[in-house]
């Protein structure tokens, strides 16, 4: 591994390459980015779903444990996730190789690009193929909803801000590695962690209520009602729990 003052160094540099990219790259990226999000999730539910009552546990443990390949993909193969550029472009910001309005936009493409990974897998995954659309998995995705929105905003802020305390760390600790297995072993129990506990991911939680709504399960003001506090707490966990405390311990000053 490298070590964590070389980390925070390629973290800057990770942020500084992911604003350099055309739009049309960041608009494949982020496409890709959250469509495999949302397929690692739809492989989450499917594995609880099949898991009878009586071994729930197992089959959030489980499934839990599958969700990360998305994330594995993404940073392996090729990828934008919103919730890892809040730690790599704001570790950039930080090192003032990038502007504030560049963020910004930087978040706001990938968001974009993301969600319609999500809604192209939600649509045709997910309800035209049925992978969420009947009998036991139709029941686990509006339950996966239903949970979520059961959050009130506060919580759902919050949560927002332990799952992305988890998912930066798995991109930190990737780009700490260097080799491929310690990348996967890097990102996935972090990742797997947020999954057990039930936090909130902005990105993930776009797959399932818009599935959720092509099922006719809710409507739109739900979707937004849930997805603006986990995003801004999803933004909180990245820039204020690991960029920012990092940056301060192994580059300010050294």
């Amino acid at each position: 591994m490298y070590t964590p003052s070389e980390t925070a160094d390629i973290c800057s540099q990770k942020g500084f390459e992911k604003v350099q990219k055309n739009l049309i790259a960041k608009l494949l990226l982020g496409f890709i980015g959250g469509a495999m999000i949302s397929l690692g999730y739809v492989a989450y539910m499917k594995i609880v779903a099949m898991t009878p009552e009586e071994l729930s546990f197992l089959g959030t443990f489980i499934g839990a444990a599958v969700f990360p390949i998305g994330l594995i993909v993404i940073l392996l193969a090729g990828g934008e996730l919103v919730t890892g550029n809040m730690v790599a472009v704001a570790s950039a910001w930080f090192n003032k190789k990038v502007s504030g309005a560049q963020v910004i936009q930087n978040w706001l493409v990938i968001t974009l690009a993301n969600f319609a990974g999500a809604l192209f897998v939600a649509y045709f995954f997910g309800h035209l193929v049925g992978l969420t659309s009947q009998g036991n998995y139709l029941h686990e995705l509006l339950t996966v909803a239903d949970a979520k929105l059961a959050a009130t905003p506060l919580q759902a802020f919050v949560s927002g801000i332990g799952c992305n305390w988890f998912v930066a760390l798995g991109v930190w600790l990737s780009y700490g590695c260097k080799d491929s297995a310690g990348k996967i072993l890097g990102i996935w129990f972090p990742i797997m962690i947020f999954v057990l506990l039930g936090f909130q991911h902005s990105v993930a939680n776009m797959f399932v209520l818009s599935d959720a709504i092509i099922e006719g399960h809710i409507g739109i003001a739900a979707f937004f009602s849930n997805i603006i506090p986990v995003y801004f707490g999803n933004i909180v966990g990245g820039v204020l729990f690991v960029a920012f405390p990092y940056y301060m311990s192994y580059q300010k000053g050294h």
